[in-house]
């Protein structure tokens, strides 16, 4: 390659490169000028009552979760309370335990 050609590149690439740069904040400025980069809100829908008291829905943007009691379930943390409370020879877990029969 002698020296022109390599500034005939170096003279393309640049104004390629120019040209990248122009559109992207030619861009830029359009979507701000026309108000298309705001966000949008997000639409939640609400209801207004569960279809079964027992099964709860959580749902957000990415994510929807459904939460299922069971009849008669007593929760992990609370079995685990009472366990250590009667341990401890604590009146309060056997109040818990009257409630939860």
């Amino acid at each position: 390659m002698q020296i022109k050609e390599i500034v005939k590149w170096n003279v393309r690439v640049s104004m390629l490169y120019a040209f990248g740069i122009w559109t992207l904040l030619g861009t830029y400025g359009y979507y701000q000028y026309m108000g298309r980069n705001e966000e949008k809100p997000v639409k939640v829908e609400k209801e207004e009552e569960p279809p079964n008291p027992r099964e709860v829905t959580i749902q957000s943007a990415h994510m929807k979760t459904t939460i299922i009691y069971k009849e008669n379930f007593v929760p992990y943390s609370t079995r685990i309370y009472n366990f250590v409370s009667s341990l401890s020879g604590d009146s309060a877990s056997a109040d818990s335990q009257d409630n939860t029969k």
